[in-house]
């Protein structure tokens, strides 16, 4: 029994501890689409739909874990005016897709006018958890809901490239000197001190060591727990193989405006190599098979739910 007082102070989503959509598969709704061009990649999504549904309910049988709403909703972005929920999967195009999103909602002219920080630090767009429950309920239920996905050995390296191979006022003082310190034998005064330099294969040890010195990071988080694709029911499921066409077709779905095409453009670095099979295989050449096969293990429910050829 609580007093009203503290009945009061607590929070209505404490009361929403397991939260499970029932992964039920709704037709999209393809009546804005008015070109024939996209009927491959039309089927192409319908087998990545079916083939994630299927997978889900093999796998929810056996697991179900339980997760505040709030925090299951927390990496996706809204855009109310075309009903659109995108959650965030960094390093697998997302920037430009918050571009995209920014554009859609009359933020922004044209996708290729803003800047990086703009995209990232402007606060621009909504986040589903900022939402009441009812908002939140909603918007799942109505809305086109999206996901792109990578290669996960791809993204990690991908991210890895980006955050600890260029400067960076962040990731090198916070994480890089965490990982120089516990997993460099013999580090100099220098690297302790700035954190540059970190290496691929410290940054696999920081990784799969269950004490890590500093916490995870949604550049290497599984997608798995960032967007939950089990527990949430999404309707498109874009590659970043495949990132113009699917996001193009995705944006005839929702009924965009015609002359809004996905941006092409590299956000950032725009001089480096992009990462592909190929980079990665040096990268992983510098691992142990042991290294290689847990890193593996690492995103494992990735490559399943996405259907990603194992390394």
């Amino acid at each position: 029994q609580l007093s009203d007082r503290q009945k009061m102070s607590m929070s209505p989503l404490s009361r929403f501890r397991g939260v499970y959509l029932p992964p039920v598969l709704h037709p999209l709704n393809k009546t804005l689409v008015k070109d024939g061009k996209w009927m491959d990649v039309d089927s192409t999504q319908e087998k990545r739909r079916s083939f994630l549904h299927d997978f889900c309910k093999k796998y929810n049988s056996r697991k179900q874990p339980r997760t505040h709403l709030v925090h299951l909703v927390s990496r996706i972005y809204v855009e109310d005016r075309h009903k659109v929920l995108y959650c965030e999967v960094p390093k697998a195009g997302c920037s430009n897709w918050k571009r995209v999103l920014m554009v859609l909602n009359g933020l922004a002219a044209s996708a290729h006018n803003i800047s990086h920080d703009d995209v990232h630090y402007g606060k621009h767009l909504r986040k589903l958890d900022s939402y009441d429950l009812k908002g939140i309920y909603t918007r799942l239920n109505t809305y086109t809901k999206t996901i792109f996905v990578r290669d996960p050995m791809e993204r990690l390296v991908s991210a890895f490239r980006d955050k600890f191979e260029h400067p960076n006022s962040y990731y090198h003082p916070v994480f890089g000197k965490a990982i120089i310190k516990k997993y460099r034998h013999n580090a100099n005064e220098e690297a302790l001190k700035t954190g540059s330099g970190v290496k691929f294969k410290e940054f696999i040890q920081y990784l799969l060591d269950s004490h890590r010195p500093v916490g995870m990071d949604i550049h290497w988080e599984q997608v798995s727990k960032l967007c939950y694709p089990c527990l949430i029911n999404y309707d498109f499921i874009g590659k970043f193989e495949t990132l113009e066409e699917d996001a193009n077709y995705f944006l005839q779905l929702v009924g965009a405006p015609a002359e809004l095409k996905f941006p092409k453009f590299k956000d950032r670095h725009s001089s480096d190599e992009r990462t592909s099979a190929e980079v990665v295989r040096q990268y992983l050449k510098e691992l142990s098979k042991e290294e290689r096969q847990l890193t593996y293990d690492f995103y494992y429910l990735d490559y399943l739910m996405f259907n990603y050829t194992s390394p």
